[in-house]
């Protein structure tokens, strides 16, 4: 397997550009904001930090492919070497001035379905960083400071376990409300950090468990490969393999998974 140290060295580097784009433009008082054709919300600043990624890549990365929220692109069918890049996960709370968004970068290099092998997340008003390469271990960093590693907790017990997610109506929405009450009613602690947050928090050691029933491609590749090397296992709902493009997401520690795909599918 190629090393991904260069790549990964690239995407901290476009998440350095992206965090000087994004930061001054939350809560801005001439921020734009407009609707997209499904009715979530798009600034002038996912539209600015996908641009200005995509031009690095096309100078240092010009035989990749690209996929982003913004401006398109499919990895479905491609092979080799694409990146997938989110500019603002959690649009909806930059544009209301909750700091919990991020820019998500993710290479992808193999078939269709092939694991994501390097991730970073970048939430600069949260000051914080995580990111993530193939065989390196998974890091974080807060405010400048040093780097530590990610490892997931030791929880093996739905009941002693916390769990975060996203909306509620999204399981109502997918036909899992049901099974989505029965996880709830099992962890000892709920709370929905959603987003990006739940599956960092969840490569911290923090929380135990993270799921969602309905992804697009770029709100997830990122998040894979730090969950998996900071010890964790990433998976749809129903087990299958993530494989870059899943649908939906269940991220555990590795000891809970059996247990809550088994409430989740139940």
């Amino acid at each position: 397997m190629p090393g991904y140290h260069h790549d990964l060295a690239l995407a901290l580097q476009l998440a350095d550009i992206a965090d000087a784009i994004a930061l001054p433009r939350f809560g801005a008082a001439d921020l734009q904001v407009t609707a997209k054709p499904d009715l979530t919300p798009v600034s002038d600043a996912d539209l600015a930090v996908e641009s200005a990624i995509r031009s690095r890549l096309a100078v240092d990365r010009p035989d990749d492919q690209v996929v982003g929220e913004e401006f398109g692109g499919s990895a479905a069918q491609v092979q080799g070497r694409r990146w997938i890049v989110d500019p603002i996960d959690g649009t909806k709370n930059f544009v209301r001035g909750v700091p919990i968004w991020a820019t998500l970068i993710a290479l992808i290099d193999g078939p269709p379905g092939a694991d994501p092998v390097v991730g970073v997340v970048s939430a600069p008003a949260l000051a914080r960083r995580w990111w993530a390469a193939s065989g390196t271990g998974a890091f974080t960093r807060f405010a400048g400071g040093p780097e530590r590693r990610c490892r997931v907790s030791g929880v093996r017990s739905p009941a002693h376990a916390s769990l975060s997610y996203s909306e509620p109506a999204e399981w109502r929405s997918a036909g899992r409300t049901r099974q989505f009450q029965a996880l709830l009613d099992a962890c000892w602690r709920t709370r929905a950090y959603g987003d990006f947050y739940s599956y960092m928090l969840l490569a911290e050691g923090a929380v135990d468990i993270a799921a969602e029933p309905e992804l697009s491609l770029w709100d997830v590749a990122a998040l894979v490969p730090i969950v998996i090397e900071a010890g964790g296992r990433f998976t749809a709902i129903d087990g299958q393999p993530s494989g870059g493009t899943t649908v939906s997401a269940l991220a555990t520690n590795g000891l809970l998974h059996q247990d809550i795909m088994a409430l989740l599918n139940g």
